[in-house]
């Protein structure tokens, strides 16, 4: 929900749970106006600005003026590159209103000004290739989150409002060598870092913004994987910054950051942090891939490490569009824990766990990377005592397939069965078709294999559906979507049946033995668009329950 600056309107998003595309109901006293959007922001208590979603796509802004006498709906601003993804963003101060511009590889931002009567969009800088940039506000000021630091990796500057370009861009603070940035917010007159530190904690770096103080570190748990950051409200209190902490199978902290004084107050009775709950223990790990990189791997257990040979081991990967591996608390893999399973994180190359070279290095022809690490990280967990291949399952969704399908048909014995939700699978089938929704958008990151034969070359090494052969595999459960455009039935189908077809093909060529049998492979589609999976807890701890099963 949004409420208009003065409480005057109230907008509100709705979601049934077929649709992928949300709607918005903007209340006007006791009417209303329905229209699909993705994202809203109020300028004013009269005019409210919003993005809509066609086919996955976000490009459209309209403006939305509302009086006494009815409303009007006229457009602002539409992109036309294909690639390129657009939303609505308010200042944390709520003095500007941002059109962000968004690609894989470049940004482009337009401003409103909110004390200015025409409400007209300004550019801040046009976009150039690699330049990635985020803006906040502050007295006049904008306070730029952008990869201009060392290596293209992300430093903040600051720029005057009345000259945005990057022509006029000052380094306020660079992070330290391995520091992966991951947030940004402007708290009073302190501009907070969320960081990723290369040993894997989760760290806030203070930047004063008034030059009256020096920068400084606050430690989180060892635990606390994931943040998020409370967006402002009417009545909240600007020099404060409130947050959740989590991890997996920690239920989420609200904290408070006060800047100011430099001390952080949890929601706990005295106000500190909780370093265990559940008694679980948090482990870091680093597991050498192919080339000699060290990948990340955070662990939870509840036995101590050297009692790890014969517990159960979950595997999670993602690896993929920069994005962090999803580590916020999930109930369902609580459950798993105090059943004595292991919980394991590969954070691979081609996410952003360790910055945006860490990205680029699995990026387009760098994708085998990505497979590379996967394989280094269980052998490193087998090898440190952790579980065995007879007793893992590697877990991913979406895009996460890619790595693990590579795996298996690379590996197939390292692990013993392998689950996938919303699975992608099929990369060159889709990368070749410019019809499907996302083909377009997604050739930064997965390659042309239409007009550049050594992307076809590098995607038809470790594309899963493309390499499969006769051999045993993983026993495998894939649950699919029917109304999923993100990752189309089509391809997950024809996966399933050609690893099906070339485990009948090995059996048929190798007897086996009493005590083996075939592995399963079962196809789950379930009705609906929704490529997240589940919101439901009890269909979450169903869809674990069949592990075992597998």
């Amino acid at each position: 929900m949004r409420l208009s600056p003065q409480e005057k309107y109230l907008a509100a998003t709705v979601k049934t749970c077929l649709r992928e595309e949300p709607r918005a109901i903007f209340t006007i006293f006791m009417d209303h106006i329905c229209v699909y959007v993705l994202g809203k922001e109020w300028a004013t208590d009269d005019v409210l600005f919003y993005t809509t979603l066609e086919r996955l796509r976000c490009s459209k802004v309209f403006r939305l003026d509302l009086t006494h006498s009815g409303s009007r709906i006229t457009s602002v601003f539409e992109e036309p590159q294909p690639d390129v993804f657009v939303e609505v963003a308010l200042s944390r101060d709520q003095q500007i209103l941002s059109i962000n511009c968004n690609s894989r590889t470049s940004s482009e931002v337009l401003l409103i000004d909110k004390t200015t009567q025409s409400l007209e969009p300004r550019l801040i800088q046009p976009r150039q290739h690699e330049l990635l940039y985020h803006v906040e506000h502050w007295k006049g000021r904008l306070i730029i989150l952008t990869n201009t630091g060392p290596r293209k990796e992300y430093q903040v500057v600051q720029a005057p409002l009345s000259e945005p370009s990057i022509v006029s861009w000052v380094p306020l603070f660079v992070p330290a060598a391995g520091t992966a940035v991951r947030d940004m917010d402007v708290v009073g007159d302190y501009c907070v870092l969320t960081v990723r530190t290369p040993a894997g904690k989760t760290v806030l770096n203070v930047i004063p913004l008034t030059q009256s103080k020096e920068v400084y570190s606050i430690q989180l748990p060892s635990w606390a994987c994931a943040i998020e950051t409370n967006k402002l409200g009417l009545a909240e209190e600007h020099s404060v910054l409130e947050f959740l902490i989590s991890s997996p199978v920690h239920p989420p902290v609200q904290c408070c950051l006060y800047p100011e004084d430099g001390f952080v107050l949890s929601g706990t009775e005295d106000g500190s942090f909780p370093e265990m709950q559940g008694n679980f223990i948090t482990s870091h790990l680093d597991a050498r891939s192919k080339d000699g990189t060290l990948v990340p791997v955070t662990l939870f257990h509840a036995a101590p490490t050297e009692c790890l040979n014969k517990a159960p081991l979950l595997v999670h990967v993602y690896g993929a569009y920069g994005r962090d591996l999803n580590m916020e608390f999930s109930p369902e893999k609580r459950l798993l824990l105090e059943q004595g399973w292991a919980l394991a994180y590969c954070h691979i190359r081609g996410g952003g766990e360790r910055g945006l070279s860490w990205y680029r290095q699995a990026c387009s022809e760098g994708k085998h990377r990505g497979v590379e690490d996967l394989a280094a990280c269980l052998l490193h967990l087998f090898t440190s005592g952790v579980s065995s291949p007879s007793l893992t399952a590697l877990t991913a969704c979406s895009a996460g397939a890619v790595p693990v399908g590579a795996m298996c048909n690379r590996h197939p014995h390292m692990v013993k069965a392998v689950t996938l939700q919303a699975p992608f699978l099929d990369v060159l089938g889709t990368m070749e078709d410019p019809n499907l929704p996302l083909t377009l958008e997604d050739r930064e990151e997965w390659g042309d294999p239409v007009g550049n034969p050594s992307h076809r070359r590098a995607i038809s090494s470790y594309c899963p559906v493309h390499n499969i052969t006769p051999q045993k595999y993983p026993s495998m459960l894939l649950t699919a979507y029917s109304g999923d455009t993100r990752a189309p039935l089509t391809g997950i189908i024809r996966y399933t049946e050609k690893i099906q077809t070339a485990i009948h093909a090995h059996f048929s060529m190798h007897q086996i033995s009493e005590s083996e049998r075939a592995p399963n492979i079962v196809l789950n589609v379930r009705p609906g668009a929704n490529h997240l999976g589940p919101e439901d807890f009890d269909v979450m701890v169903e869809e674990v329950k069949q592990l075992d099963w597998i």
